[in-house]
């Protein structure tokens, strides 16, 4: 038990400081932990972690149970000193095993993502490469976009200068308008003037027949 303990933590250690530095093994040992957290690794893992737990309570307990028992006896007996180092280094070893497997994952799990931050910062570089490299075909949609520019202006300003002149035209021909609409009262108001005064003359001599045909009734008799 003890040894196993020993060279399951001797490893964790070696695959710590493996990762740690930038070496040909760091690639191969992200590539290996990426497999063992797929599928089934995980749940072998948190088993196997769960298991080292539930025995290093145990230990802990017999520890806390042979100490209690010193302290009822008043004496160390030799057998219960020896079952208590036994414990006590098995308790640290799994202990130990435990903290570097975590530090082993959260190693792997930065590493995992510094190297997916570096490829992206690696395409986003290309691709601003790519944009330098394409300057002169740039520069020509530009210089011809500007053209364009200039010449939709350009119309801009005719049509400008055309709709100013249509709304003087328009201006002047509403005056003119106005004025024909006034002229056309005035003339109105003139016939209406002139058709009363027919109206007047046809009165008077409407009158003017009557004296004068009574005039000469009155002759005849």
């Amino acid at each position: 038990m003890q040894q196993l303990l020993f060279a399951v933590v001797l490893s964790e250690v070696a695959v710590i400081m493996a990762l740690s530095f930038k070496t040909p093994i760091r690639k191969l040992l992200i590539m290996s932990l990426d497999r063992a957290k797929r599928g089934r690794g995980p749940v072998v893992v948190k088993t196997v972690a769960a298991t080292v737990c539930v025995v290093m309570a145990s230990s802990v307990y017999s520890m806390m149970k042979i100490q209690k028992r010193w302290i009822d006896e008043g004496t160390v007996n030799p057998t219960d000193e020896v079952l208590m180092k036994k414990n006590l280094l098995e308790s640290t070893l799994m202990g130990g095993f435990l903290f570097l497997g975590l530090m082993t994952d959260r190693l792997h799990h930065y590493m995992r993502e510094l190297r997916v931050r570096r490829k992206s910062m690696e395409a986003i570089k290309k691709q601003g490469l790519g944009f330098n490299g394409g300057k002169p075909g740039n520069s020509d949609e530009i210089k011809g976009m500007e053209e364009q520019i200039r010449t939709l202006q350009e119309i801009q300003k005719q049509l400008e200068s055309e709709l100013e002149a249509k709304t003087k035209e328009a201006n002047g021909e509403e005056s003119g308008a106005v004025a024909l609409r006034q002229q056309s009262e005035g003339f109105l108001l003139e016939f209406n003037r002139l058709l009363e005064e027919n109206q007047e003359l046809r009165n008077q001599l409407n009158s003017l027949d009557h004296k004068l045909s009574r005039t000469s009734i009155k002759k005849g008799t």
